[in-house]
């Protein structure tokens, strides 16, 4: 039987007690995760504040470090894959997917550590000031806390950790308990790769718990964390004045005029709201669609998702596999007949089997609806006809989310008034909200959050800068 230990000052342990880990789709048992008493928390603290303090990685062995981690998640691919689908019960396509945005974050998280600087600062364009230069600097911040979701196991968590050590920081990650062990998959990986010991702890464990005893510590000068909105609220109220990033809720949207291209939109639209069985912040769960092209392109819609095949995600081809838990599979199955009974239309799935939820995609819907007013999480998109693009604009900004939409057209016009418009913290044109390119700057507005992902604006986050003058002596 698998164990996913903890890693802690330099070795791995067992915790203090275990919890089952087993597969979303068939339930068998696939691992025993070890999860951290507070003894350990605190050993695993001190561990890395140590580290942090006694190691010296210049900025170039980083790189080299994160390069070669790199280069192992490739080579290695094909474990991580299984890993992934093992952890989280995503697709083979999914689970691939995942793997190779993890090399490229970790690649450009390598590339950036060449790149950290500050700039010059003109103090000659101050009256009366000569003989005087001055530039900044940063620093690294000392230990980050990362804290990580089930629904992106791996490149979420390489997303927190690959910048932070690149700025020079050490690392304390807690991974979800729901997906412990690509996460220690990646440890093993970094500690191969050069990583010293002491600059990464992994400790598992509930939030509760673990997390709470992590916020709780004055160790971590940085939180960076994915998750509810609820739970960016409490860390913000535990951690006080101590820097974060938080990539909270959401309630993504995307909209296709009649002059878009409706087989690319289709396509689109069909990835973005399945993949990962809808558990992503930036699925599409609300598709506006103008009434010129309401019909059809439902009637494309339905044949689209109608094709593919969902279930055994370990299966070729198959597009939506389970959610992450049977109570989360209870919640989103009845959302989706509260909606029907409320009079939405069932266009296509609908049907559950365990914890797979057949691909849906509904009509009608009331929009007081949980399915419309609350984040699904699921493999369930509503569509909605609009006739007037800034009435849609309006509907999509009034929720308490900004975290990113899209727009399909051809007009010009169309795509400025919802770049204007949208108050989101990414709007993509003639993409769906759940677009993502790895070394783009990733954060939201309003709920959705604070702080920036990607690696270089990660890495800026996770440094303070210095100021230094120096006149003549």
């Amino acid at each position: 039987m698998r164990q996913a230990r903890l890693f802690i000052g330099g070795a791995w342990q067992d915790g203090g007690h275990t919890t089952d880990l087993t597969d979303k789709f068939d339930g068998r048992k696939l691992a025993d995760v070890h999860e951290a008493d507070r003894a350990q928390v605190d050993e695993a603290l001190d561990a890395v504040a140590r580290a942090q303090r006694e190691t010296t990685l210049p900025h170039y062995d980083r790189y080299l470090v994160l390069s070669r981690a790199a280069g192992l998640i490739a080579d290695r691919a094909d474990r991580f894959v299984e890993t992934v689908v093992d952890d989280t019960g995503f697709t083979l396509s999914d689970a691939r997917r995942e793997v190779e945005r993890a090399v490229q974050t970790m690649t450009i998280s390598a590339e950036e550590a060449k790149r950290i600087h500050g700039e010059v600062v003109p103090l000659h364009g101050a009256p009366g000031v000569t003989g005087r230069t001055a530039f900044t600097v940063r620093h690294p911040l000392g230990v980050v806390c990362a804290i990580t979701p089930f629904n992106s196991p791996l490149n979420t968590v390489v997303h927190k950790v690959g910048p932070a050590l690149a700025a020079g920081n050490a690392v304390i990650l807690k991974p979800s308990s729901l997906t412990p062990l690509s996460a220690g998959l990646l440890v093993e990986t970094l500690l191969e790769a050069g990583l010293p010991e002491g600059l990464i702890s992994l400790v598992y464990g509930g939030g509760s718990t673990v997390g709470q005893w992590l916020l709780e510590s004055p160790v971590p000068a940085f939180y960076a964390f994915t998750g509810s909105t609820g739970v960016g609220e409490h860390i913000i109220r535990t951690v006080g004045l101590r820097k974060t990033q938080l990539e909270l809720g959401s309630l993504s949207s995307t909209i296709i005029c009649d002059d878009a291209s409706l087989e690319r939109a289709v396509a689109a639209c069909t990835g973005a709201a399945f993949r990962k069985a809808g558990q992503v912040c930036t699925s599409v769960q609300r598709l506006y669609v103008q009434c010129g092209v309401l019909e059809e392109f439902v009637a494309a819609l339905r044949d689209e998702v109608g094709s593919r095949g969902y279930g055994d995600p370990r299966g070729e081809g198959t597009l939506t596999g389970p959610v992450i838990s049977a109570s989360e599979a209870d919640r989103v199955h009845g959302w989706i007949t509260s909606a029907v009974e409320a009079g939405a239309q069932l266009v296509t799935g609908g049907e559950r089997a365990g914890q797979v939820i057949a691909p849906t995609v509904l009509s009608e819907v009331d929009p007081k609806s949980d399915v419309m007013c609350r984040e699904v999480f699921g493999p369930v998109v509503s569509v909605v006809p609009f006739d007037d693009l800034p009435a849609a604009i309006d509907q999509i900004n009034d929720t308490p989310y900004g975290l990113a939409a899209g727009i399909f057209t051809a007009d010009l016009g169309n795509a400025l008034t919802a770049a204007e418009n949208l108050r989101m913290g990414s709007v993509h044109i003639n993409e769906t909200s759940s677009s993502r390119v790895d070394l783009m700057p990733y954060g939201g507005v309003k709920d959705s959050g604070m702080g920036i992902e990607g690696p270089r604006y990660a890495i800026e986050e996770m440094t303070e800068q210095r100021l230094i003058t120096i006149g003549r002596p």
